[in-house]
């Protein structure tokens, strides 16, 4: 696949222009109800939907088709990652009002650790070819994992990262509006909001880890590797919205990700020195797996309503009063001389 620099800058730049009017979008903090959530979406899913067919349009079917496998997958697992950050946000009991700024600086980090993930994933390939039977390998064990571990949830309380961050940064007891860090009787302290931004990230991690490896399984070309996630990810804060309060109701999405998990590391197996599947074959398969899944689900818990996660009777943590809120100092301190004016000498 032939790209040029000025498509991959031309991407970036859309991709940069995308988030640039999302957060001019939701610039006011504001609770992000189920319409707009799912207009957000929409938008989302067409952008993506759209540039896929842009490809397959200028560089055929097959670069076409592994495009979507791709984008199916990481906009599946992403779906996953939305529900471990529902488990997250109910566990700090942070107000809805907030959570898009925490989302929107998650979703830049991942697209930053992301394409580093990608650069390096296909630099090992290259340059090592036995590379993808460990990565074969670790999408077996990984689906594996998952499929014997699928009523199993994260647990926020046991996290090692959080215990690591209370450990070495100091910290306030209570949320501060959006602010990520506030200084307090001249000491600069972190809130809870920023430890709850670390979390994301390091989710976002642990979950790059299995979709990497996997959407390598169906294309070995970094462009669509690279926009496959990207615009998958795009659309992540508004898909949290939107399926935040059905948690409940995707009962065997697990066991469908596990099983796509299995199915792309068998057939990176077999593409290495057997057989290649066809990607149409391929694409038929992860579409049959999820979209079984999601049914099968839907189809448990018919009747379910919208419900909200069960939030924790005394959350570790609380919201600042307007007290604590007039009595904050600049988090950046001036120099003396720019609030009381320069300093003279005595004459």
């Amino acid at each position: 696949m032939d790209v040029s620099l000025s498509l991959w800058l031309a991407v970036l730049g859309l991709i940069v222009g995308m988030l640039a009017v999302d957060l001019f979008a939701h610039r006011r903090a504001h609770v992000i109800g189920v319409r707009e959530a799912a207009a957000w979406s929409a938008v989302w899913v067409a952008i993506g939907v759209g540039f896929g067919a842009w490809v397959w349009w200028a560089y055929g079917a097959e670069l076409g088709q592994q495009y979507f496998a791709g984008y199916l997958i990481e906009k599946s697992l992403a779906v996953d990652n939305v529900f471990v950050w529902a488990i997250v946000f109910t566990f700090f009991a942070v107000p809805r009002e907030y959570q898009h700024r925490v989302l929107f600086l998650g979703v830049l980090g991942a697209l930053v650790l992301r394409g580093l993930f990608i650069a390096g994933g296909a630099a090992l390939i290259a340059s090592f070819g036995w590379v993808l039977y460990l990565f074969a390998a670790f999408l077996l064990v990984t689906g594996w994992r998952m499929l014997r571990q699928r009523d199993e949830h994260v647990d926020p309380a046991r996290s090692r990262t959080l215990r690591l961050f209370r450990r070495f940064v100091p910290m306030t007891d209570a949320f501060h509006g959006q602010r990520f860090l506030i200084r307090r009787d001249g000491v600069l302290l972190a809130t809870p909001l920023l430890a709850v931004l670390v979390l994301v990230e390091v989710t976002d991690v642990v979950f790059a880890v299995d979709s990497i490896p996997a959407i390598f399984a169906v294309t070995d070309e970094p462009f669509l590797v690279f926009t496959a996630n990207a615009f998958a990810i795009l659309g992540l804060r508004a898909m949290y919205f939107l399926l935040a309060d059905l948690v409940h109701r995707f009962v065997y999405l697990k066991t469908g990700l596990a099983l796509v998990l299995m199915w792309v590391g068998v057939k990176m197996l077999l593409k290495i020195d057997v057989y290649y599947i066809p990607t149409t074959v391929s694409l038929a398969v992860i579409a049959t797996i999820l979209g079984v899944s999601i049914w099968l689900s839907l189809r448990a818990t018919r009747g379910q309503g919208r419900r909200a996660l069960q939030a924790p009777t005394t959350p570790p943590f609380r919201v600042a009063t307007q007290e604590e809120l007039a009595a904050l100092e600049p988090v950046r301190r001036r120099r003396r001389g720019t609030i009381d004016g320069p300093v003279r000498p005595a004459s």
